[in-house]
């Protein structure tokens, strides 16, 4: 674990290396969930754990744009600790990555959206319930085609560990925050070249999400994977590897 000082706190993150690969976790997620792209396949990863999660100190954060503004800035402040030269964010991370681009400066070579789209609305029954039995929020999102399209045979556990080591309020925060996000009309400005991803059975950010964000990002590569949900990197990693892999050496 690696840590650097921002705005007096700290802030961690996972792995080093050569112009590596940042991964951003989602709603609460932390570092821990991108075990899958430590692979030979994809250069080094570094996996920040945002404010509040994981190994970083938490900040008592309004939802929605002071919440944004703080996670993109933990982006950006890993970014050039370790001279990442490429981003990948998960569903809100795929936010806070689009967001560290249009507001905090962030330029990298480019980025791979993964399960994300240009708005992220939350349903009602989904923010209360976080907010009223967060066990019962963690089971529900374990249903099938949320967070994984076969439950059975993918690493659940370890979605709903780092969800429960987040907590009730940070994960509720993050999910205000996804409701809040809108970036539509300012995908015009990304001309970083882009890869949206996601599983075919996602029911949390849709395929339509990602095909928007294809058809409205300046530059942008579109792939859907077979036989995953929400959280393709953990539930089909030899395939969604391969697919970043690739757009990584073009």
């Amino acid at each position: 674990m690696e840590t650097l000082t921002r705005d007096g706190r700290t802030l961690a993150y996972r792995g080093n290396g050569d112009d590596p690969v940042l991964y951003v976790h989602g709603a609460g997620g932390d570092g821990r969930l991108w075990v899958e792209q430590e692979d030979e396949r994809l250069p080094p990863a570094v996996a920040v754990d945002l404010t509040g999660h994981g190994e970083s100190d938490d900040a008592d954060l309004a939802p929605g744009e002071e919440t944004l503004d703080t996670y993109a800035r933990d982006v950006v402040a890993v970014a050039d600790e370790t001279g990442a030269r490429a981003v990948v964010g998960n569903s809100m991370g795929g936010a806070v990555a689009l967001w560290a681009v249009l507001e905090h400066g962030l330029s990298p070579d480019a980025l791979v959206l993964c399960g994300t789209g240009a708005k992220l609305g939350v349903g009602d029954d989904l923010l209360g319930l976080i907010g009223s039995d967060f066990d019962a929020a963690v089971e529900a999102l374990s249903a099938p085609d949320l967070l994984f399209h076969d439950p059975a045979s993918a690493p659940v556990e370890r979605a709903a560990a780092a969800m429960r080591d987040a907590g009730a309020a940070v994960t509720e925060r993050d999910f205000r925050t996804c409701d809040a996000f809108d970036a539509r009309d300012r995908l015009d400005e990304v001309g970083t070249r882009s890869l949206a991803i996601t599983g075919e059975h996602d029911g949390m950010t849709p395929p339509s999400f990602t095909e928007y964000l294809g058809a409205e990002l300046p530059d942008c590569e579109v792939a859907l994977l077979d036989d995953c949900a929400h959280l393709s990197m953990l539930e089909r990693p030899g395939a969604w590897n391969d697919r970043v892999a690739a757009f990584l050496a073009q």
